[in-house]
């Protein structure tokens, strides 16, 4: 690939002169435009030390409004970093919807730097490329623009302006020693860029490669690529919304179902039994021995530098609250954090619906609970048409893979749905409503969704169904009995951190 770019291209400067205002022109309106319409727009620049990054993005900037772009310079990741998947400091730093990023180096570093200097295992960087296509179609699925440059100089030509800056005063201090060791290993990193663009470039995020031996002709293209893109990037989005409303419009009502005997078809919560329960004998005994475990596991947790994660999915009155105040009560509250999860408000609405949880992802050593979680999107948003059909649909896939992503990081991750028969929430609604310290736990959206049983009912069985992975097991847990599944939770992940501790997961492993 990189062979066939002509390196001599060039651009007169009086045609540079003509053509560049009306680009930055373009540009301004087109961001302008982005922020109306809600658009989030990711710039990515990538390539060799010396290749003109910096120059590249000032110019990008310069007309824009500062309050709608952030530049994020990409280093070495920093020990708090290391300690997380390695995509998780991107999604952090991801733009709001009406926002552009603009990432000097990013997460193609895992291909790259670290690995030609050896940073990260050989598997890890392998990996990465899975990761990174599923990290940019996720986010090109939701509507972002994504625009990927290496800018590409001959090792002559890098040579060449290395001497420049280091014979000036004022800039000799941007060369240093390890970008001279990384211009010694050029060819090295030309067989991995190579590699990189091989793999990475998609059709929902390509990567355009910059001749950035003339510095007009780099910028000229930079800036025509970057404009391009997000004028697609409306074209379509406005496409989308006038197709949805022609789909709305056109819909006719369904008409009224005859009666007719109704069948039901078995699905895998009818097999659950929820009969199963534990004297107040058996509950005092198991339970206590069951909480010094899991704090004695809490160390070697820590030791082991592990992370674990937990999600609490399950019907309204289903004991979630007292489950996890049982599976806590005997932790240290430095190695562990609960994290509520309800609809998304302020920035978490402008957001990739996983963006919030991202930023909650554990690091290494310690062990996050999710009170409710990301298969919201698959269950609430579903059923109360929050997001769009296409979109929940997407989410199966788009949960696997960041599971996936946190399982290749180490994690061990256990998911609890905590069932209890139809019968039995409504006795718990009704106890609610009589017990003083308990009725603001009841409110009229319990009484709606209760009402679209069989429609979460379905949602439930789908996502067991599609979301239970050799990674992440989902476990069902029999509420019927609190104490009974209180015993069942812990017992279920103190299973899973000692088979985790013994297969050898965890960063000190």
């Amino acid at each position: 690939m990189l062979e066939k770019v002509d390196l001599t291209k060039t651009l007169d400067k009086e045609v540079f002169r003509e053509v560049c205002p009306e680009l930055e022109n373009r540009l301004w309106s087109a961001a302008h435009a982005a922020r109306d319409a809600g658009l989030p727009v990711i710039v990515v620049l990538e390539g060799w030390d010396a290749a003109g990054k910096g120059t590249h993005i000032s110019r990008l900037v310069e007309r824009l409004d500062p309050r709608g772009f952030k530049v994020h310079p990409i280093a070495a990741p920093l020990d708090e970093e290391r300690l997380r998947p390695f995509l998780w400091r991107f999604w952090t730093k991801l733009p709001a919807r009406g926002q552009m990023a603009i990432f000097d180096r990013s997460w193609y570093g895992r291909v790259l730097v670290e690995r030609i200097e050896k940073l990260c295992k050989k598997a890890e960087w392998q990996e990465a490329y899975q990761e990174i296509n599923q990290f940019e179609r996720q986010l090109a699925d939701d509507g972002c623009v994504i625009v990927k440059f290496w800018l590409h100089i001959s090792k002559k030509e890098q040579k060449k302006r290395f001497k420049k800056c280091e014979s000036d005063p004022l800039l000799r201090w941007k060369i240093q020693k390890e970008d001279w060791k990384h211009h010694r290993q050029y060819e090295k990193y030309y067989r991995a860029a190579e590699e990189m663009l091989e793999r990475t470039s998609t059709a929902e995020a390509p990567w355009t490669i910059v001749e950035a031996t003339c510095k007009r002709f780099a910028t000229m293209k930079v800036l025509q690529t970057v404009v391009d893109a997000i004028e697609e990037g409306l074209r379509k989005k406005e496409a989308r919304a006038r197709a949805l409303a022609a789909a709305k419009s056109a819909a006719v009502p369904a008409a009224k179902p005859r009666a007719a005997h109704h069948v039901h078809v078995p699905t895998i919560l009818d097999k659950v039994d929820l009969s199963q329960k534990l004297t107040e004998k058996q509950y005092d005994k198991r339970l206590p021995a069951a909480q010094v475990r899991l704090r004695e596991l809490e160390f070697q947790i820590y030791k082991r530098r592990l992370p674990v994660v937990v999600v609490y999915e399950g019907w309204d009155a289903a004991g979630k609250g007292g489950n996890i105040k049982r599976l806590t009560t005997t932790l240290d509250p430095r190695g562990y954090s609960v994290t509520p999860f309800a609809a998304p408000v302020g920035d978490e609405k402008t957001h990739h619906y996983l963006w919030r949880f991202w930023r909650q992802v554990p690091k290494a050593g310690h062990l996050t609970i999710f009170d409710r979680s990301w298969y919201g999107r698959v269950m609430v948003e579903r059923v109360e048409g929050f997001c769009a059909e296409e979109e929940w649909k997407r989410a199966f896939q788009e949960i696997n893979e960041f599971e996936g992503q946190l399982a290749s990081f180490g994690a061990v991750i256990v998911k609890f749905w905590l069932h209890i028969g139809k019968d039995e929430q409504l006795r718990r609604f009704k106890e609610r409503e009589h017990i003083e310290y308990k009725n603001f736990k009841l409110t009229d959206e319990d009484w709606r969704n209760r009402e679209k049983w069989p429609l979460y009912e379905r949602a439930v069985v789908d996502m067991l169904e599609r979301t239970s992975t050799t990674y992440a097991p989902w476990t069902v847990v029999e509420a019927n009995c609190k104490e009974f599944a209180r015993v069942k939770t812990l017992k279920t992940l103190a299973d899973a951190i000692e088979r985790g501790l013994k297969a050898g997961l965890g960063r000190n492993a």
